[in-house]
Parts: C-alpha cells; sequence; structure tokens
C-alpha cells in the first residue's frame, strides 16, 4: 500500500498540474489532495502505529471505526437485555421514569425466566394497598454516640466526585437531591460550592487523600475537617476505605480532569495525575480505625458517621467488629460496595477481577454484625449497580437498610453510557471537565429528572412491598427472594446466604464457613 500510495499521489499530481496548464482553477484541485497527501506521508514518516506505517490514510479508518465500536454496538448490535455495564433494559427504565414517561412494559418479560441466574421475589396472595401505604420511607441513622441523627430516604445519590463529574452534573444532582428530600454523596473529591448551591443534604465521603481535611503534606488535618464538616448541608459523613470498582487501589483522577479549580479544592497540583493512595496514613489497626471514627464523630459535633468498603479477606471485616464489640465503640452505618460497582477510570484487572460482589458483600456483613449482636447499633447502606425498585428489594432481603446509586443517577441526568468518563470527552457533559461540553448539561431541566428517578423508583420499591403483603422494609428477608441454579433447580437467598444466629461470633458456637477467619483475626491487626 506504501507504493501504491506514493505511486498514486504523484500521478493524481501530474494530472492536476496538466489539467492546470490548460485550465487554471483546476489548482483549487490541490486544496483537496494536498491535505490528504500530507496525511499520507506522515502516517508513513511517524514510527508508532505500523497500520498506518504499512497502509497511509486508508489505515486511519481502522481508528475511527475503534472509536465507533462501543456507539454501533450499542445502537445497532445488541438487544435489549444485552448491554454492559447496564442493559438496555435498565438504561430504558431510568430515562422513562426520569423524563416521568411511560415505564410499562408491553407483550411480557423478555428475559429467559429459565435461565440460570434468574431471580425473582415471592408475592402474597392477600397484597396490601399500594396507594395507603408511605410512598417515601425514611431510615434514621445515629446510635447511641451520634448527637445528630438523620432520617435519610431508603435511596440516595452514591459517591461521584466533582473532578470525575463535571459542575453542571454535581449541581443537577444536588439539586434534584433538594427537591425530593434525598442525600448526595460528595465523593473523596472534596466539598466544592457545586454541592451546596442548590442545598441538597450532603453525604461528605473522606478517602485516603482526605481531599478537604488534609494538611499540605497530604496527611489528615481534624481543623480542616471540622472546618467542613460543621457546615449545615452536611448531614453524615462516610470514611471511604475501598471502592468496589477498584479495591485496593485508590482513586485516580485524569490530569485532562484535573483543573485549577478541582486542584484548589482537593490542595494539589493543577494539570497532574491525581492518585489517591490505596491505604489511609491516619490509622494502622481495627482499633485506631473505630478510635477515628469516634474521633470524627466528636469533631463534627455527633453527626453519623460511617465507612464504606468492599469486602477482600473476611478475616479483616471481622477484626473490625472484635475492635467495635472491645471498644463499645459503632460506626452508625457501613457502606457495602460491590466488585460490580462504577469508576470513572480503573485498571481492568481491579475492575474485573478485584473485591466480593455486592450481594455476597450484603450477606456476610449483615451476618457478622448479628454474630456480634451489634446489628442494632450499624445501619447498612448497599452501594453497587441498584438501578430498580427490585434491586432496591434484593439489597434489603439481604440485610440494607437503605441504598445509594450512581450510574442510574447518572443516567437520569443524560448520561449515555459511552464508555468515555476517563478521557474527559463525555459528549453529554456529565463526565468530564471540558466546559463546552459541561455546558450542554442543562442543570434545571436534569435537577427535575433526578428528582423524577427518585420519586417513581422509590414508588416502585414500595409497590413490590406491597405486593409481597409487607407493609414495611424490614420485614423483608431473605426467604422472600429465589433465584434458579440449574434449570430444574431453585434456591431462596437464605439457601444461598444462609444466616447466622445473633450473637454467635461471640462464643464457642462461631458457624464453620467463618471459623478460621474468626481466629486469625484481631482487634489489634488488620
Amino acid at each position: 500500500m506504501r507504493k501504491i500510495f506514493i505511486v498514486s499521489s504523484v500521478v493524481v499530481t501530474m494530472l492536476l498540474v496538466l489539467w492546470a496548464w490548460f485550465w487554471w482553477p483546476a489548482l483549487f484541485g490541490f486544496l483537496l489532495i494536498a491535505p490528504i497527501i500530507s496525511m499520507g506521508v506522515h502516517d508513513m514518516v511517524q514510527k508508532k502505529q505500523s497500520i498506518k506505517r504499512n497502509f497511509p490514510v486508508l489505515g486511519r479508518l481502522r481508528y475511527v471505526f475503534e472509536d465507533m465500536r462501543p456507539k454501533i454496538q450499542q445502537y445497532f448490535v445488541e438487544s435489549d437485555t444485552d448491554g454492559a455495564p447496564i442493559n438496555r433494559n435498565d438504561r430504558s427504565v431510568i430515562y422513562q421514569r426520569a423524563k416521568k414517561q411511560v415505564d410499562t412494559t408491553p407483550f411480557g418479560t423478555q428475559l429467559n425466566v429459565y435461565a440460570e441466574g434468574y431471580e425473582w421475589m415471592s408475592h402474597s396472595i392477600v397484597p396490601l394497598d399500594f396507594h395507603k401505604m408511605e410512598h417515601s420511607p425514611r431510615v434514621v441513622v445515629g446510635n447511641k454516640d451520634c448527637k445528630q441523627p438523620y432520617s435519610a430516604s431508603v435511596l440516595n445519590i452514591s459517591a461521584m466526585s466533582f473532578g470525575s463529574l463535571s459542575s453542571n452534573a454535581v449541581q443537577a444532582l444536588n439539586a434534584g437531591a433538594k427537591i425530593g428530600g434525598f442525600a448526595h454523596n460528595t465523593g473523596e473529591g472534596g466539598i466544592s460550592h457545586h454541592h451546596t448551591n442548590n442545598g441538597g443534604d450532603l453525604i461528605w465521603q473522606i478517602g485516603t487523600g482526605y481531599f478537604g481535611a488534609r494538611d499540605e503534606g497530604g496527611n489528615f488535618s481534624p481543623d480542616g475537617f471540622r472546618k467542613n464538616a460543621l457546615r449545615p448541608e452536611v448531614k453524615m459523613i462516610e470514611l471511604k476505605l475501598s471502592q468496589g470498582a477498584k479495591p485496593g487501589h485508590g482513586g485516580i483522577l485524569p490530569a485532562k480532569k484535573n483543573t485549577p479549580e478541582v486542584a484548589a479544592i482537593r490542595l494539589v497540583k493543577a494539570g497532574t495525575t491525581v492518585f489517591s493512595p490505596p491505604f489511609h496514613s491516619a490509622f494502622k489497626t481495627p482499633r485506631e480505625m473505630i478510635l477515628f471514627i469516634n474521633q470524627l464523630r466528636e469533631l463534627s459535633d455527633g453527626k453519623p458517621v460511617g465507612f464504606k468498603l468492599c469486602i477482600g479477606r473476611k478475616s479483616e471485616f471481622i477484626s473490625v467488629c472484635k475492635a467495635m464489640v472491645e471498644l463499645d465503640i459503632y460506626p452508625d452505618f457501613i457502606t457495602v460496595d460491590g466488585g460490580e460497582g462504577g469508576t470513572g477510570a480503573a485498571p481492568p484487572e481491579f475492575s474485573n477481577f478485584v473485591g466480593m460482589p455486592l450481594l455476597e458483600g450484603l450477606a456476610f456483613v449483615d451476618n457478622m454484625l448479628k454474630g456480634f449482636n451489634i446489628r442494632n447499633h450499624i445501619k447498612i447502606i448497599a452501594s453497587g449497580k441498584i438501578l430498580s425498585g427490585f434491586h432496591m428489594i434484593r439489597a434489603v432481603a439481604l440485610g440494607a437498610d437503605m441504598c445509594n446509586s450512581a450510574r442510574a443517577m447518572m443516567m437520569a441526568i443524560g448520561c449515555i453510557q459511552a464508555l468515555e468518563c476517563n478521557k474527559n470527552t463525555c459528549p453529554t457533559g456529565v463526565a468530564t471537565q471540558d466546559p463546552e461540553l459541561a455546558a450542554g448539561l442543562d442543570i434545571d431541566d436534569k435537577k427535575v429528572r433526578v428528582a423524577n428517578f427518585h420519586k417513581y423508583t422509590i414508588e416502585s420499591f414500595v409497590e413490590l412491598l406491597a405486593a409481597a403483603g409487607l407493609d414495611s422494609p424490614r420485614k423483608l428477608n431473605r426467604h422472600q427472594i429465589s433465584r434458579r441454579i440449574f434449570m430444574n433447580e431453585i434456591k431462596t437467598l437464605e439457601e444461598i446466604y444462609p444466616s447466622i444466629p445473633v450473637g454467635s461470633m461471640l462464643d464457642c458456637s462461631v458457624p464453620d464457613p467463618y471459623k478460621k477467619s474468626c481466629e486469625s483475626a484481631s482487634a489489634d491487626q488488620f
């Protein structure tokens, strides 16, 4: 192809010159072919891309199609039940509820109900009247050491930082939270004025970088923390230990997204890729971690403080539980993230192969808190691909008190799953710091969509409760959700994730699956 390109370029150039000899306007043809020849010459000279070097100009189509592939796949190839990480059926429901459009399904389910992994909820012959149910259930977060308990919605916005999201996206989410009366988790990137302009309730997340609560050396600053923790918008504080999409790795803010404004909030250098450390420097042992959580609660004048993690080694979580019992100090909540959780940027090995999935993590955490007889002190929040009322039902059945959602909230403000979150080229202005792209996201329109999605998803959750004959989410349990294991074998979640007796982790009756982990667990080391 290199020889063909060279010969073709020479022949076309000579023909144009000859033509221009007889008719001078033919010289304008060079305006067309000169850029093409220049591209071809550049392709042959450069050494980084073999295809372009061997196939000048035409080789560029490979990279064009490579970039277009996700869009072609999404719009022309995948079926309604395909698509990753979120299929078209789920995306459609989110968009429809956000826009207050018809969200009913015609002609029956498209799911294969006989496929391995299919799940369903057991309904009642005597369901309750949905219209007489509480349509906006709340959960009070705060234990014996909390002086400012917070009445939270059962569905809130999960952690997404300003920097990862655009200013318009953050404002739309927060304004939607204000309209709907639910909470907005800041993510570990700190509190910006975009979080506070609209008056929505905040869950302030503190990560390993201590953004918004750090000194110049990147260490935790009690004074800096207290200044932000006492803001009236901050209702709860979440200490992030790990994130489901990249547990043990730490956060990543690409340099393109690290604008001077973002850098000023995080107290880092603008234009650099910011890596949050994979571990905390403020504590080293489970005992120190629980004491640190207590310190955060005292510095915030008694606001609810909890921690977020994706379950890894079971013994380490058991060590934390032992520290709680020995100190008689408990976080007000624990957010359980799953390995299927979302992220703006993560190495594929971490995103695909590290971290316990949400359902297993929820069941384990609920079991351990009951086993150590401390469940009454702590609320559990499920975070990891919560997209619908059924996902909420399933999470609560496994032990959650409430749920957080990130990607569904992003879709409510316009995300189309373009898979460009890590490139600063998000076409909908959601996950970018490009001001021109962000300007396409209209705050006044999208904030209403966030509130709509929240409202109708919770109504779906409550309607499912009514169908099951339950008047409270607290009455859900693992027996009420079934899963097809094989073609002719069905098990309830209780059979798949067996509950353990209350207090059983405190004496010699530790259930067999947890004995080895319990024996190696210590409050003095992870």
